[in-house]
């Protein structure tokens, strides 16, 4: 793996470690100096062994080793950590060292697995960027997969960030040791063929999982699937270069996936077939206002890509106007709403026109016990007229099995012949983990989640210690960008390891009636939305009846509750098994160097 294998410390700590076995005279250093006095006669214990520590105020615990992190998945996530934490330096002096395990031969997540045609996202580019890194040059409004891959990956290598990730590397196991305070992971690493070059063990301190909610793909349960002779895909693997111009092919699944799917080829292929097994809302995309003409997508001028880059003020105000537009949607999720009852009056009557008016088309497609917002709208320009074309043929029913050259719809039916099948039939959508985790007392995420995936404000589990999830059950899923979200927890995040460090806390973990009190907050909360209504969601685990593990209020909502870590909610256990152990020697660092009148400032709050 070469120096992609090698964790590197993001730096130590500032402050030289006094020698405790030198029992020279320390007396108070003067002004400037980087230690205070200590004398051996100061070693008192406690009838409970609680003993000193000669740490100052602000620093972590007096140890050379460093506090080790597992960062899991290098795609937005773990690129938006990665960029706080390594370049801009947010744990300095904080003795941490990071370490990212990444299964994918490459960085880059959902945009580097999701090639298949017309992959794009539905969230305006502008938008669907950190807001620490805007790009002046988006090809188009709403972007691809590969451009979206390019920009993440330029970060990655912009920021010399590959040393610090391991590609190819998949965790197998994740196990917290009380007797150590530390994660046991194990992992294998493979080789470019894809089989196992090496499995190894490694222990780390905490585990941040940011590996995503849509990456295990799966195949449908249909017989003869796999004795299919023609060219087999799933959009989540696909080849990207498959012809399909003059091909028969048949796309199974009518997700978002399905729908890009079909939009793109149709012009090429010589016959479609395609299956809706139930109702959906087709819209368009996020920032529709914005769009081209009905929502189209358009590509930008190279004067407009010109003028974003001479004036980013001028392009600030842009893409605040366009994130203004995603940002106000919420009131369309709520029930009753004049929003809510606007769009959907919109959404039938612009899904009429797009199918011709086919009454057949009509009744099986459009939904009529569950408004546009209960699950995540289908953005497909071209879509609904490539089913009213001559030369696609839909179905609504399950396939009844594959055969070596096709299909048969039904047991009764002949076989349809076929030269490609694209399966667009998504993701595991439980939330639980791909491999097991285990916290304290044997307790498991995927059992704790088997029917209902319940965390603490989609970042934590309890009796999971020193665990955090991004984009957990329960996060803003339904609405607009992640990326900002994105940022926001790393935000979260790094204000936990700081208090980690700095309070010397040995673990920590959500208290189960803090979670199991959010739960009922949240389950009362949804009766109020679409999301309870009787569509089939990824919201809900791909059922129709089940709690939807979205978060209950807009996305402004989200941003507002995790700007800073409620510190309340966890258990937390001290190294020291005393919670003051932080206070240390009675010293603070600004007396070595610092203003020590700060006080007296016009501005008290800059030291």
């Amino acid at each position: 793996m070469g120096d992609n294998s090698l964790p590197v410390r993001t730096s130590q700590s500032s402050v030289d470690v006094p020698d405790m076995n030198n029992h020279t005279d320390h007396s108070l250093p003067a002004h400037g100096d980087k230690r205070p006095a200590f004398s051996p006669e100061w070693n008192s214990v406690a009838p409970s062994g609680y003993t000193i520590s000669e740490h100052i105020v602000g620093e972590p615990p007096i140890t050379e080793k460093p506090f080790r992190l597992l960062f899991l998945g290098a795609g937005a996530s773990g690129i938006d950590f990665l960029h706080h934490a390594i370049t801009e330096g947010a744990l300095a002096g904080l003795n941490v060292e990071v370490v990212c395990y990444e299964k994918n031969h490459d960085v880059g997540g959902t945009w580097l697995e999701n090639r298949y045609p017309g992959c794009a996202c539905d969230v305006p580019s502008v938008c669907y960027q950190f807001p620490w890194k805007p790009k002046h040059d988006w090809t188009k409004y709403y972007s691809g997969s590969k451009e979206i891959w390019e920009y993440m990956a330029g970060i990655v290598e912009e920021e010399g960030l590959r040393k610090y990730i391991q590609l190819r590397t998949e965790v197998t196991s994740a196990v917290w040791d009380e007797q150590t305070s530390k994660w046991v992971i194990k992992a294998q690493q493979y080789d470019d063929q894809g089989a196992v070059a090496r499995e190894f063990e490694e222990h780390f301190d905490y585990f941040a999982n940011g590996s995503g909610f849509l990456n295990a793909w799966k195949w449908p349960d249909i017989q003869g699937l796999h004795d299919f002779k023609g060219s087999l895909y799933h959009t989540a693997h696909f080849d990207e270069t498959a012809d399909l111009k003059g091909k028969r092919v048949a796309v199974i699944g009518s997700g978002s996936s399905g729908v890009q799917t079909v939009a793109s080829i149709y012009k090429d292929v010589a016959e479609l077939y395609h299956w809706i097994r139930s109702p959906i809302w087709v819209t368009a995309g996020y920032g529709q206002a914005y769009a081209g003409e009905n929502g189209e997508n358009f590509e930008y001028s190279e004067e407009q890509k010109q003028e974003f880059k001479r004036d980013p003020e001028g392009y600030r105000s842009y893409r605040k106007k366009v994130e203004s537009e995603l940002n106000i949607r919420f009131k369309n999720i709520l029930r009753h709403t004049a929003e809510a009852e606007e769009t959907r009056k919109f959404s039938l009557a612009e899904m009429s026109r797009r199918l011709a008016y086919n009454e057949e088309l009509i009744q099986h497609i459009i939904p009529k016990d569950f408004n546009v917002g209960c699950r995540r709208p289908t953005p497909g320009s071209g879509y609904l007229e490539a089913l009213v074309a001559p030369k696609t043929k839909v179905y609504f029913q399950d396939v009844h099995c594959i055969t070596p050259n096709g299909f048969k719809p039904q047991s009764n039916s002949p076989e349809q012949t076929v030269d490609v099948i694209i399966c667009a039939t998504g993701f595991d959508t439980s939330f639980r983990p791909r491999f097991p985790v285990i916290g304290l007392n044997g307790a498991s995420i995927s059992e704790m989640w088997q029917n209902h995936a319940l965390s603490y404000i989609s970042t934590g589990v309890p009796d999971i210690p020193n665990y955090f999830t991004y984009f957990g059950p329960y996060g803003p899923l339904a609405q607009g960008s992640l990326l900002p979200v994105a940022t926001a927890l790393t935000m979260n995040l790094i204000a936990t390891l700081k208090k980690i460090r700095v309070e010397h806390v040995r673990r920590m973990s959500p208290k189960p009636s803090v979670v199991a009190d959010f739960g009922e907050h949240a389950m009362t909360f949804h009766h109020r939305t679409a999301w309870t209504e009787p569509c089939r969601s990824w919201f809900k685990q791909g059922r129709v009846e089940a709690n939807p593990v979205v978060w209950p209020g807009s996305r402004l909502h989200y941003l507002e509750v995790i700007s800073t870590p409620r510190f309340e909610d966890f258990d937390i256990e001290y190294i020291s098994g005393n919670r003051w152990g932080w206070l240390g020697n009675g010293f603070v660092l600004i007396e070595f160097g610092g203003d020590i009148t700060y006080y007296l400032n016009e501005d008290p709050s800059k030291k």
